[in-house]
């Protein structure tokens, strides 16, 4: 009886207590209720994107700038944590790019040093033998590179049939040697597209550079929904989509949101979200303009920022730290990694810009514990996902 009565009162004075608590927080909501509203939708927003379990293809800008702008030690800490869970933590994908045709493109892109509009040094030269190529994949396979990138400086491939059979010969040869391939040849339509999926090709690369609102100051010959169209049409053929951008074009942080905004909800996300920091080249007009006094520059956290937002709502692909990663330190480009990067390219060229070297880059991952990732492991990891997807719904 003693015990029941205690037991009573006790449940009495715990109600009690929780009136009263509710009366002073309603009689305070007016003050206190605004900014915790503000901080509880900003936290909402990350520990959503970290519980789903299958990608989302719906954000907003608004929902990416919260996550974009949380405090940087917590953001960080987040994307690491959705890194592991849905990426090997363990491995990096190393690639090499080659230059398979310098200069003499006719877009007029204010960074690139391969415009015939800029007036860079740069000369124009001709499409390189299928022999060069394989001597190049074969130094770079041997070096631990597992994705071989094949870049030529064209507008699209309008015309180009005899160029694009020899494409598509380097493209098997390469295959055949146990390597990823990728290609970055300008706007394509369905059909040259699915040409290059019948030769074997893995990847395509067709950057959208930057958000579609600052696109326009940086290119004007070729528009932002151009590059959407190839985009399709690479995915539509079943040709991987590789598409990122470059920071450091005298964007702003929304624009940055902007960037990741169109990438997001891309259906299905980029398999492959190259992330390079502009190297402004003498002669090209973005290096005049970010010289001037008042131009935007881009500070280090932007990059952190943008990358560990890109992992967190785009969990499955795979973030390679492209162009300009020999500008960094070692401790900023481990900053990267753990944001979410989990790719590099190495080798002796970026194009026509400094690249870090095979040796260098082996001594640096070897050091914080990392290992070069298998060719094909995007696929290995979407099965092993398949598979246990499957016997989950099965349990």
């Amino acid at each position: 009886m003693g015990i029941r009565l205690f037991s009573s009162c006790r449940n009495l004075l715990i109600k009690s207590n929780v009136i009263r608590s509710a009366a002073a927080a309603t009689a305070t909501a007016s003050v206190e209720m605004p900014m915790r509203s503000a901080a509880t939708e900003t936290k909402g927003v990350l520990d959503s994107a970290l519980l789903l379990e299958t990608p989302s293809n719906s954000w907003t800008k608004e929902q990416l700038a919260s996550i974009y702008h949380t405090p940087l030690l917590q953001l960080v800490h987040s994307a690491q944590l959705q890194h592991r869970k849905w990426q090997d933590p363990t491995k990096v994908q190393l690639c090499t790019l080659m230059n398979i045709k310098t200069g003499g493109c006719s877009e007029d892109c204010k960074y690139c040093s391969q415009s015939s509009r800029n007036d860079t040094g740069l000369k124009a030269e001709k499409l390189v033998q299928v022999e060069e190529v394989i001597k190049e994949a074969e130094e770079a396979k041997k070096n631990g590179s597992t994705r071989f990138c094949l870049g030529a400086a064209w507008r699209d491939m309008k015309g180009r049939k005899s160029a694009m059979n020899r494409i598509s010969e380097m493209i098997s040869k390469v295959n055949d040697m146990g390597l990823e391939t990728c290609v970055t040849l300008g706007m394509v339509n369905e059909e040259q597209a699915n040409k290059l999926k019948d030769a074997g090709l893995t990847a395509y690369n067709h950057n959208i550079d930057t958000s579609r609102e600052h696109y326009k100051n940086v290119i004007t010959t070729r528009s932002y929904d151009d590059r959407l169209e190839t985009i399709k049409n690479v995915q539509k053929s079943g040709i991987k989509a590789c598409t990122g951008g470059i920071l450091g074009l005298g964007e702003t942080e929304e624009d940055h949101i902007g960037f990741l905004y169109t990438l997001s909800n891309m259906s299905p996300h980029p398999e492959s979200l190259p992330i390079n920091r502009l190297v402004a080249i003498k002669g090209t007009p973005m290096a005049e303009e970010l010289a001037k006094p008042n131009a935007k520059k881009l500070t280090f956290d932007e990059i952190i920022r943008t990358i560990a937002t890109a992992r967190i709502v785009m969990p499955q692909a795979i973030i390679r730290l492209a162009a300009g990663r020999y500008t960094m330190k070692e401790t900023e480009q481990f900053l990267c990694f753990m944001a979410g990067c989990n790719s590099i390219f190495t080798g002796k060229k970026m194009l026509t810009t400094m690249c870090n070297g095979w040796d260098e880059d082996k001594e640096m991952l070897n050091r914080w514990g990392l290992q070069p990732m298998e060719a094909f492991q995007y696929d290995a990891l979407e099965e092993e996902r398949k598979r246990k997807k499957l016997q989950a719904a099965a349990c």
